[in-house]
Protein backbone atom coordinates (compact mmCIF):
# COMPACT_ATOMS: atom_id res chain seq x y z
CA UNK A 1 0.00 0.00 0.00
CA UNK A 2 3.02 2.41 0.68
CA UNK A 3 4.65 1.34 -2.55
CA UNK A 4 1.33 2.52 -3.99
CA UNK A 5 0.66 5.49 -2.46
CA UNK A 6 4.57 6.42 -3.50
CA UNK A 7 4.00 5.61 -7.16
CA UNK A 8 0.62 7.41 -7.33
CA UNK A 9 2.37 10.88 -5.63
CA UNK A 10 5.26 10.05 -7.92
CA UNK A 11 2.53 10.49 -11.13
CA UNK A 12 2.39 7.27 -12.77
CA UNK A 13 -0.40 6.40 -14.60
CA UNK A 14 -1.62 2.96 -14.65
CA UNK A 15 -0.15 0.52 -11.10
CA UNK A 16 0.07 -3.41 -12.41
CA UNK A 17 -0.75 -3.88 -8.27
CA UNK A 18 -0.24 -7.93 -8.23
CA UNK A 19 -1.42 -11.07 -10.01
CA UNK A 20 -4.92 -11.55 -8.20
CA UNK A 21 -5.58 -15.03 -8.82
CA UNK A 22 -2.05 -15.81 -7.75
CA UNK A 23 -2.78 -16.18 -3.45
CA UNK A 24 -5.07 -15.00 -0.93
CA UNK A 25 -2.58 -12.13 0.09
CA UNK A 26 -1.79 -10.94 -3.62
CA UNK A 27 -5.87 -10.74 -4.02
CA UNK A 28 -6.32 -8.67 -0.81
CA UNK A 29 -3.77 -6.34 -1.51
CA UNK A 30 -4.63 -5.20 -4.63
CA UNK A 31 -8.19 -5.05 -3.53
CA UNK A 32 -7.14 -2.80 -0.78
CA UNK A 33 -4.74 -0.36 -3.25
CA UNK A 34 -7.87 -0.60 -5.69
CA UNK A 35 -9.99 1.00 -2.93
CA UNK A 36 -7.67 3.52 -1.57
CA UNK A 37 -9.21 5.88 -4.70
CA UNK A 38 -5.68 6.63 -6.39
CA UNK A 39 -5.46 9.02 -9.25
CA UNK A 40 -3.99 6.02 -11.23
CA UNK A 41 -5.78 3.46 -12.74
CA UNK A 42 -5.27 0.25 -10.58
CA UNK A 43 -4.43 -2.98 -13.10
CA UNK A 44 -4.41 -6.29 -12.37
CA UNK A 45 -2.26 -9.07 -14.05
CA UNK A 46 -4.08 -12.52 -15.60
CA UNK A 47 -3.68 -15.43 -17.65
CA UNK A 48 -5.85 -16.46 -20.12
CA UNK A 49 -8.10 -18.04 -18.15
CA UNK A 50 -11.69 -17.27 -16.70
CA UNK A 51 -10.79 -17.99 -13.42
CA UNK A 52 -7.90 -15.87 -13.33
CA UNK A 53 -10.56 -13.03 -15.02
CA UNK A 54 -13.05 -13.75 -12.12
CA UNK A 55 -10.07 -12.84 -9.51
CA UNK A 56 -9.31 -9.32 -11.31
CA UNK A 57 -12.92 -8.58 -10.97
CA UNK A 58 -13.72 -9.82 -7.75
CA UNK A 59 -10.41 -8.03 -6.72
CA UNK A 60 -12.07 -4.05 -7.66
CA UNK A 61 -8.99 -3.11 -10.06
CA UNK A 62 -10.04 -0.68 -12.61
CA UNK A 63 -8.49 -2.88 -15.02
CA UNK A 64 -6.39 -6.02 -16.54
CA UNK A 65 -3.09 -7.09 -18.33
CA UNK A 66 -4.35 -10.13 -19.99
CA UNK A 67 -1.25 -12.35 -21.26
CA UNK A 68 -1.33 -14.55 -23.47
CA UNK A 69 1.67 -16.59 -25.24
CA UNK A 70 2.25 -15.93 -28.84
CA UNK A 71 5.78 -17.22 -29.92
CA UNK A 72 5.81 -20.98 -31.33
CA UNK A 73 8.38 -21.92 -28.46
CA UNK A 74 6.14 -20.74 -25.85
CA UNK A 75 2.77 -22.63 -27.58
CA UNK A 76 5.16 -25.67 -28.28
CA UNK A 77 6.35 -26.62 -24.81
CA UNK A 78 4.64 -24.53 -22.29
CA UNK A 79 0.71 -23.39 -23.38
CA UNK A 80 0.69 -26.66 -25.36
CA UNK A 81 -2.26 -24.61 -27.86
CA UNK A 82 -2.42 -24.23 -31.72
CA UNK A 83 -2.75 -21.15 -33.34
CA UNK A 84 -6.24 -21.05 -33.57
CA UNK A 85 -6.63 -22.19 -30.01
CA UNK A 86 -4.55 -19.39 -28.65
CA UNK A 87 -7.16 -16.64 -31.16
CA UNK A 88 -10.12 -18.05 -30.01
CA UNK A 89 -8.91 -17.94 -26.18
CA UNK A 90 -8.06 -14.35 -26.93
CA UNK A 91 -11.01 -13.22 -28.08
CA UNK A 92 -13.15 -15.07 -25.63
CA UNK A 93 -11.24 -13.44 -22.48
CA UNK A 94 -11.15 -10.53 -23.74
CA UNK A 95 -15.22 -9.58 -24.45
CA UNK A 96 -15.30 -11.38 -20.78
CA UNK A 97 -13.29 -9.31 -19.38
CA UNK A 98 -14.92 -6.22 -21.04
CA UNK A 99 -18.93 -7.53 -21.12
CA UNK A 100 -17.55 -7.05 -16.37
CA UNK A 101 -16.75 -3.39 -17.15
CA UNK A 102 -12.44 -4.10 -17.13
CA UNK A 103 -10.18 -1.97 -18.92
CA UNK A 104 -8.01 -4.30 -20.89
CA UNK A 105 -4.60 -4.49 -21.67
CA UNK A 106 -3.82 -7.65 -23.88
CA UNK A 107 -0.56 -8.50 -23.84
CA UNK A 108 1.12 -11.06 -26.40
CA UNK A 109 3.68 -13.30 -24.80
CA UNK A 110 7.05 -13.13 -26.22
CA UNK A 111 5.61 -12.09 -29.31
CA UNK A 112 9.15 -10.53 -29.87
CA UNK A 113 10.01 -14.31 -30.75
CA UNK A 114 6.97 -15.12 -32.62
CA UNK A 115 5.95 -15.69 -36.44
CA UNK A 116 5.01 -11.93 -37.28
CA UNK A 117 1.90 -13.42 -39.40
CA UNK A 118 0.44 -14.99 -36.44
CA UNK A 119 1.18 -11.84 -33.92
CA UNK A 120 -0.46 -9.52 -36.23
CA UNK A 121 -3.37 -12.01 -36.29
CA UNK A 122 -3.49 -12.49 -32.55
CA UNK A 123 -3.60 -8.73 -32.23
CA UNK A 124 -6.10 -8.05 -34.55
CA UNK A 125 -8.33 -10.40 -32.44
CA UNK A 126 -7.80 -9.07 -29.47
CA UNK A 127 -8.91 -5.39 -31.17
CA UNK A 128 -11.75 -6.00 -32.44
CA UNK A 129 -12.85 -8.33 -29.05
CA UNK A 130 -12.57 -4.78 -27.54
CA UNK A 131 -8.42 -4.46 -26.21
CA UNK A 132 -8.44 -0.67 -24.92
CA UNK A 133 -4.43 -1.27 -25.15
CA UNK A 134 -2.29 -4.08 -27.26
CA UNK A 135 1.36 -4.76 -25.76
CA UNK A 136 3.32 -6.89 -27.40
CA UNK A 137 6.09 -8.30 -24.47
CA UNK A 138 9.72 -8.65 -25.38
CA UNK A 139 9.38 -10.98 -22.69
CA UNK A 140 13.23 -12.20 -22.52
CA UNK A 141 14.67 -9.10 -23.38
CA UNK A 142 16.33 -10.14 -27.38
CA UNK A 143 15.27 -7.10 -28.65
CA UNK A 144 18.19 -3.89 -29.71
CA UNK A 145 17.02 -0.47 -29.68
CA UNK A 146 17.32 -1.15 -33.89
CA UNK A 147 15.13 -4.10 -34.09
CA UNK A 148 12.49 -2.53 -31.56
CA UNK A 149 11.94 0.75 -33.28
CA UNK A 150 11.56 -1.25 -36.76
CA UNK A 151 9.40 -3.96 -35.16
CA UNK A 152 6.77 -1.44 -33.46
CA UNK A 153 6.53 0.64 -36.35
CA UNK A 154 5.60 -2.06 -38.76
CA UNK A 155 2.82 -2.86 -35.87
CA UNK A 156 1.32 0.81 -35.30
CA UNK A 157 1.43 1.48 -39.58
CA UNK A 158 -0.34 -2.24 -40.03
CA UNK A 159 -3.09 -1.10 -36.73
CA UNK A 160 -3.24 2.74 -37.30
CA UNK A 161 -6.34 2.41 -35.09
CA UNK A 162 -4.68 0.36 -31.87
CA UNK A 163 -3.23 1.57 -29.27
CA UNK A 164 0.16 -0.25 -28.18
CA UNK A 165 2.40 -0.60 -25.06
CA UNK A 166 5.81 -1.70 -24.81
CA UNK A 167 7.11 -4.11 -21.96
CA UNK A 168 10.74 -4.78 -22.37
CA UNK A 169 13.16 -7.67 -20.26
CA UNK A 170 16.69 -6.59 -19.20
CA UNK A 171 18.60 -9.70 -20.43
CA UNK A 172 20.99 -7.96 -22.36
CA UNK A 173 20.79 -4.88 -20.30
CA UNK A 174 19.18 -2.77 -23.00
CA UNK A 175 15.18 -2.72 -21.68
CA UNK A 176 15.15 1.15 -21.15
CA UNK A 177 16.68 1.80 -24.82
CA UNK A 178 14.33 -0.68 -26.48
CA UNK A 179 11.47 0.67 -24.74
CA UNK A 180 12.56 4.59 -25.87
CA UNK A 181 13.03 3.29 -29.29
CA UNK A 182 9.04 1.37 -29.38
CA UNK A 183 7.99 4.86 -28.10
CA UNK A 184 9.66 6.80 -30.59
CA UNK A 185 8.25 4.05 -33.51
CA UNK A 186 4.74 5.28 -32.29
CA UNK A 187 3.82 3.39 -28.77
CA UNK A 188 1.55 5.23 -26.12
CA UNK A 189 2.55 3.86 -23.69
CA UNK A 190 5.60 2.01 -21.44
CA UNK A 191 5.73 -0.49 -19.24
CA UNK A 192 8.55 0.17 -16.07
CA UNK A 193 9.25 -0.89 -12.43
CA UNK A 194 11.59 1.50 -9.89
CA UNK A 195 14.93 0.56 -10.05
CA UNK A 196 14.22 -2.03 -12.80
CA UNK A 197 12.94 -4.51 -10.15
CA UNK A 198 11.54 -7.90 -11.96
CA UNK A 199 11.79 -11.11 -13.33
CA UNK A 200 15.30 -12.38 -14.28
CA UNK A 201 17.75 -9.14 -15.10
CA UNK A 202 14.52 -7.23 -14.45
CA UNK A 203 12.96 -5.10 -16.63
CA UNK A 204 12.79 -1.57 -17.71
CA UNK A 205 13.76 1.28 -15.24
CA UNK A 206 10.73 3.90 -14.41
CA UNK A 207 13.39 6.31 -13.56
CA UNK A 208 15.77 5.72 -16.67
CA UNK A 209 13.34 5.87 -18.91
CA UNK A 210 11.58 9.38 -17.24
CA UNK A 211 14.90 11.03 -16.65
CA UNK A 212 16.13 10.42 -20.67
CA UNK A 213 12.73 11.59 -22.01
CA UNK A 214 13.00 14.72 -19.98
CA UNK A 215 16.19 15.39 -20.66
CA UNK A 216 17.46 13.77 -24.01
CA UNK A 217 14.50 14.22 -25.89
CA UNK A 218 12.30 16.77 -24.02
CA UNK A 219 9.33 14.91 -23.60
CA UNK A 220 7.49 15.75 -20.63
CA UNK A 221 5.61 13.19 -19.01
CA UNK A 222 3.24 13.00 -15.80
CA UNK A 223 6.45 11.90 -13.75
CA UNK A 224 7.98 14.27 -10.82
CA UNK A 225 11.36 13.64 -11.27
CA UNK A 226 11.97 15.19 -7.94
CA UNK A 227 10.66 12.07 -5.98
CA UNK A 228 12.04 9.19 -8.20
CA UNK A 229 14.77 8.51 -5.64
CA UNK A 230 12.50 8.50 -2.22
CA UNK A 231 10.50 5.99 -4.50
CA UNK A 232 13.67 4.04 -4.93
CA UNK A 233 14.84 3.75 -1.54
CA UNK A 234 10.76 2.70 -0.68
CA UNK A 235 10.97 -0.29 -2.80
CA UNK A 236 14.39 -0.70 -2.05
CA UNK A 237 13.59 -1.41 1.73
CA UNK A 238 10.18 -3.05 1.08
CA UNK A 239 11.30 -5.68 -1.23
CA UNK A 240 15.31 -6.24 -0.02
CA UNK A 241 16.68 -5.84 -3.16
CA UNK A 242 19.39 -3.27 -2.63
CA UNK A 243 20.32 -1.00 -5.80
CA UNK A 244 23.72 -1.44 -6.79
CA UNK A 245 25.74 1.61 -6.68
CA UNK A 246 26.85 2.44 -10.31
CA UNK A 247 22.59 2.20 -11.12
CA UNK A 248 22.20 5.19 -13.66
CA UNK A 249 20.15 8.37 -11.73
CA UNK A 250 19.20 6.31 -8.48
CA UNK A 251 22.32 4.43 -7.69
CA UNK A 252 24.64 5.69 -4.63
CA UNK A 253 27.33 6.75 -6.88
CA UNK A 254 25.16 8.18 -9.52
CA UNK A 255 26.18 11.80 -8.74
CA UNK A 256 29.50 10.70 -6.33
CA UNK A 257 32.63 12.37 -7.64
CA UNK A 258 36.30 11.18 -6.67
CA UNK A 259 38.15 11.40 -9.43
CA UNK A 260 40.83 14.96 -8.32
CA UNK A 261 40.23 16.30 -12.46
CA UNK A 262 36.41 15.38 -12.26
CA UNK A 263 35.81 17.02 -8.33
CA UNK A 264 38.00 19.94 -9.65
CA UNK A 265 36.07 20.69 -12.76
CA UNK A 266 32.59 20.35 -11.06
CA UNK A 267 33.27 22.76 -8.39
CA UNK A 268 33.98 25.20 -10.98
CA UNK A 269 30.47 24.27 -13.10
CA UNK A 270 28.82 21.40 -12.19
CA UNK A 271 27.67 20.46 -15.92
CA UNK A 272 31.22 19.77 -16.91
CA UNK A 273 30.77 16.20 -15.59
CA UNK A 274 26.76 16.14 -14.52
CA UNK A 275 24.50 15.66 -17.18
CA UNK A 276 21.50 14.91 -14.78
CA UNK A 277 21.37 17.97 -12.39
CA UNK A 278 21.07 16.00 -9.29
CA UNK A 279 18.40 18.42 -7.58
CA UNK A 280 15.91 17.15 -10.52
CA UNK A 281 15.66 13.82 -9.25
CA UNK A 282 15.49 14.54 -5.78
CA UNK A 283 19.22 13.62 -5.30
CA UNK A 284 22.35 15.85 -4.05
CA UNK A 285 26.01 16.32 -5.47
CA UNK A 286 28.63 14.40 -3.17
CA UNK A 287 32.52 14.76 -3.72
CA UNK A 288 34.41 11.72 -2.38
CA UNK A 289 37.63 11.06 -0.98
CA UNK A 290 40.04 8.18 -2.01
CA UNK A 291 43.13 7.14 -3.83
CA UNK A 292 41.92 9.13 -7.09
CA UNK A 293 40.96 11.92 -5.05
CA UNK A 294 41.99 15.44 -5.85
CA UNK A 295 43.44 18.14 -3.00
CA UNK A 296 40.85 20.91 -4.22
CA UNK A 297 37.87 18.44 -3.97
CA UNK A 298 39.58 16.97 -0.41
CA UNK A 299 39.74 20.45 0.75
CA UNK A 300 35.80 20.84 -0.38
CA UNK A 301 34.94 18.04 1.82
CA UNK A 302 36.72 19.25 4.96
CA UNK A 303 35.45 22.34 4.74
CA UNK A 304 31.75 21.42 4.33
CA UNK A 305 32.56 19.56 8.15
CA UNK A 306 33.84 22.55 9.45
CA UNK A 307 37.56 21.51 8.79
CA UNK A 308 39.67 24.13 7.99
CA UNK A 309 43.66 22.60 7.69
CA UNK A 310 46.58 25.38 6.57
CA UNK A 311 48.27 24.09 3.58
CA UNK A 312 51.26 21.90 4.88
CA UNK A 313 48.18 20.11 7.05
CA UNK A 314 45.82 19.05 4.00
CA UNK A 315 48.97 18.32 2.44
CA UNK A 316 49.02 15.43 5.12
CA UNK A 317 45.80 14.66 4.96
CA UNK A 318 45.61 14.34 1.41
CA UNK A 319 48.79 11.83 1.88
CA UNK A 320 47.44 9.64 4.46
CA UNK A 321 44.36 9.58 2.07
CA UNK A 322 45.94 8.36 -0.48
CA UNK A 323 47.65 5.60 1.44
CA UNK A 324 44.70 3.94 2.58
CA UNK A 325 43.09 4.68 -0.75
CA UNK A 326 46.01 2.29 -2.40
CA UNK A 327 45.46 -0.10 0.22
CA UNK A 328 41.89 -0.97 -0.91
CA UNK A 329 40.36 0.60 1.77
CA UNK A 330 36.88 2.30 1.24
CA UNK A 331 37.96 6.21 3.22
CA UNK A 332 34.41 7.02 4.67
CA UNK A 333 33.60 10.80 5.64
CA UNK A 334 33.83 9.35 9.81
CA UNK A 335 37.43 8.19 8.38
CA UNK A 336 38.70 11.69 6.58
CA UNK A 337 37.44 13.48 10.15
CA UNK A 338 39.78 11.26 12.02
CA UNK A 339 42.65 11.45 9.98
CA UNK A 340 42.31 15.64 9.77
CA UNK A 341 41.88 15.46 13.90
CA UNK A 342 45.22 13.59 14.32
CA UNK A 343 47.03 15.87 11.29
CA UNK A 344 45.76 19.07 12.97
CA UNK A 345 45.71 17.91 16.65
CA UNK A 346 42.45 18.07 16.94
CA UNK A 347 40.65 17.17 20.48
CA UNK A 348 37.98 14.17 19.46
CA UNK A 349 34.93 15.56 18.51
CA UNK A 350 32.10 13.34 19.43
CA UNK A 351 28.27 14.39 20.18
CA UNK A 352 27.11 11.37 20.91
CA UNK A 353 28.82 8.83 22.70
CA UNK A 354 27.75 5.21 23.77
CA UNK A 355 27.36 4.51 26.96
CA UNK A 356 25.59 1.37 27.11
CA UNK A 357 23.75 -1.07 25.01
CA UNK A 358 21.40 -4.30 26.34
CA UNK A 359 19.87 -6.25 23.14
CA UNK A 360 18.26 -8.85 24.32
CA UNK A 361 17.00 -11.97 21.86
CA UNK A 362 16.37 -15.49 21.73
CA UNK A 363 13.75 -18.17 20.21
CA UNK A 364 10.35 -16.88 20.85
CA UNK A 365 11.12 -13.81 21.68
CA UNK A 366 10.82 -10.29 19.84
CA UNK A 367 14.37 -8.80 19.77
CA UNK A 368 14.66 -5.55 22.48
CA UNK A 369 17.72 -3.16 22.60
CA UNK A 370 17.96 -0.27 25.20
CA UNK A 371 20.92 2.36 24.05
CA UNK A 372 22.01 4.91 26.74
CA UNK A 373 23.78 7.80 25.10
CA UNK A 374 25.63 10.44 26.51
CA UNK A 375 24.97 13.83 24.60
CA UNK A 376 27.25 16.80 26.19
CA UNK A 377 27.45 14.98 29.82
CA UNK A 378 23.64 14.51 29.33
CA UNK A 379 22.00 11.10 29.27
CA UNK A 380 19.21 10.18 26.63
CA UNK A 381 17.89 6.34 26.37
CA UNK A 382 15.84 5.04 23.21
CA UNK A 383 14.35 1.63 23.59
CA UNK A 384 13.17 -0.29 20.21
CA UNK A 385 12.34 -3.59 18.62
CA UNK A 386 13.65 -5.48 15.46
CA UNK A 387 13.93 -7.98 13.58
CA UNK A 388 16.82 -9.35 14.74
CA UNK A 389 19.47 -8.06 17.51
CA UNK A 390 21.06 -5.61 15.02
CA UNK A 391 17.72 -4.38 13.77
CA UNK A 392 16.82 -3.36 17.17
CA UNK A 393 20.02 -1.76 18.40
CA UNK A 394 20.15 0.16 15.65
CA UNK A 395 16.29 1.10 15.78
CA UNK A 396 17.45 2.14 19.77
CA UNK A 397 20.25 4.31 18.90
CA UNK A 398 17.73 6.35 16.02
CA UNK A 399 15.34 6.39 18.52
CA UNK A 400 17.34 7.78 20.96
CA UNK A 401 19.06 10.51 18.48
CA UNK A 402 15.70 11.36 16.90
CA UNK A 403 14.63 13.02 19.91
CA UNK A 404 17.55 15.66 19.20
CA UNK A 405 18.22 15.02 15.61
CA UNK A 406 16.36 13.67 12.88
CA UNK A 407 18.50 11.01 10.72
CA UNK A 408 17.34 8.90 7.80
CA UNK A 409 19.28 5.50 7.57
CA UNK A 410 19.97 5.23 3.48
CA UNK A 411 21.73 2.66 3.42
CA UNK A 412 23.61 -0.58 5.80
CA UNK A 413 26.06 -2.80 4.31
CA UNK A 414 27.53 -6.02 6.14
CA UNK A 415 30.64 -8.27 5.11
CA UNK A 416 32.86 -10.40 6.65
CA UNK A 417 36.79 -9.46 6.98
CA UNK A 418 37.87 -12.85 8.02
CA UNK A 419 37.10 -16.43 8.50
CA UNK A 420 35.33 -18.35 11.51
CA UNK A 421 32.39 -17.29 13.69
CA UNK A 422 35.13 -14.87 15.49
CA UNK A 423 35.44 -13.30 12.55
CA UNK A 424 35.76 -9.32 12.25
CA UNK A 425 32.73 -7.70 10.38
CA UNK A 426 32.98 -4.75 8.83
CA UNK A 427 29.59 -2.32 8.45
CA UNK A 428 29.35 0.55 6.02
CA UNK A 429 26.41 2.78 6.69
CA UNK A 430 25.23 6.29 4.18
CA UNK A 431 22.87 8.49 6.60
CA UNK A 432 21.12 11.57 5.75
CA UNK A 433 19.51 14.63 7.09
CA UNK A 434 18.43 17.60 4.58
CA UNK A 435 20.49 17.58 1.75
CA UNK A 436 23.43 16.29 3.48
CA UNK A 437 24.63 13.18 3.46
CA UNK A 438 27.38 11.48 5.01
CA UNK A 439 29.35 7.86 5.22
CA UNK A 440 30.95 5.69 8.31
CA UNK A 441 32.16 2.65 9.07
CA UNK A 442 32.18 -0.04 12.24
CA UNK A 443 34.77 -2.88 12.45
CA UNK A 444 34.10 -5.59 15.66
CA UNK A 445 34.10 -9.09 16.36
CA UNK A 446 30.41 -8.29 17.20
CA UNK A 447 28.07 -7.73 14.19
CA UNK A 448 25.76 -5.63 16.74
CA UNK A 449 28.76 -3.52 18.21
CA UNK A 450 30.38 -2.71 14.49
CA UNK A 451 26.68 -1.60 13.33
CA UNK A 452 26.14 0.66 16.59
CA UNK A 453 29.93 1.96 15.96
CA UNK A 454 29.14 2.98 12.05
CA UNK A 455 25.90 4.30 13.06
CA UNK A 456 26.89 6.60 16.02
CA UNK A 457 30.21 7.83 14.17
CA UNK A 458 27.82 8.54 10.63
CA UNK A 459 25.77 10.58 13.39
CA UNK A 460 28.45 12.55 14.45
CA UNK A 461 29.85 13.51 11.45
CA UNK A 462 26.57 14.08 9.70
CA UNK A 463 25.40 16.34 12.77
CA UNK A 464 28.92 18.05 11.94
CA UNK A 465 28.25 19.06 8.20
CA UNK A 466 24.71 19.69 9.19
CA UNK A 467 25.35 22.09 11.91
CA UNK A 468 28.27 23.54 9.13
CA UNK A 469 30.76 22.45 11.26
CA UNK A 470 31.48 21.51 14.45
CA UNK A 471 35.08 20.94 14.43
CA UNK A 472 36.81 24.47 14.47
CA UNK A 473 35.74 26.37 17.09
CA UNK A 474 36.87 29.46 16.04
CA UNK A 475 34.92 29.00 12.38
CA UNK A 476 31.77 28.21 13.57
CA UNK A 477 29.70 28.53 15.99
CA UNK A 478 28.80 25.13 17.91
CA UNK A 479 24.92 23.87 17.47
CA UNK A 480 22.85 23.71 19.80
CA UNK A 481 20.48 20.96 20.51
CA UNK A 482 16.74 20.87 19.50
CA UNK A 483 15.05 18.67 21.96
CA UNK A 484 12.30 17.11 19.78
Amino acid sequence: MEIARKLDELGVNAIEAGFAAASKGEFEAIKMIAKENLKAEVFSFARGTKEDVDAVIKSDADAIFLVVPSSEIHLKYKFKRTHDQVLELAEECVQYAKDHGLKVEFGAEDATRSEKSFLKRLIATAASAGADIVTPCDTVGVLTPERAYDFFSDLTKSFPNVTFGVHCHDDFGMAVANSIAALRAGVKEAHATINGVGERAGNAALEEIAVTLKLLYGVETSIRLNLLYEASMLVSRFTGVQVQPNKAVVGENAFAHESGIHTHAILNNPLTYEPIPPELVGRTRRLVVGKHAGSRGLKAVLNEMGIYPKEEQLKEIFSNVKMLGDKGKKVTDSDLAAIAEAVMKMPKHKLFKLQELTVITGNKITPTATAVINVKDEVIVGAATGVGPVDAAVNAIRKAVQMIEPVKLDGYYVKSISGGTDALGEVMVRLSKGDKTTTALGVHEDIVIASVEAILSGINSLIAKSNGGVFDEHAREKPTLRIR
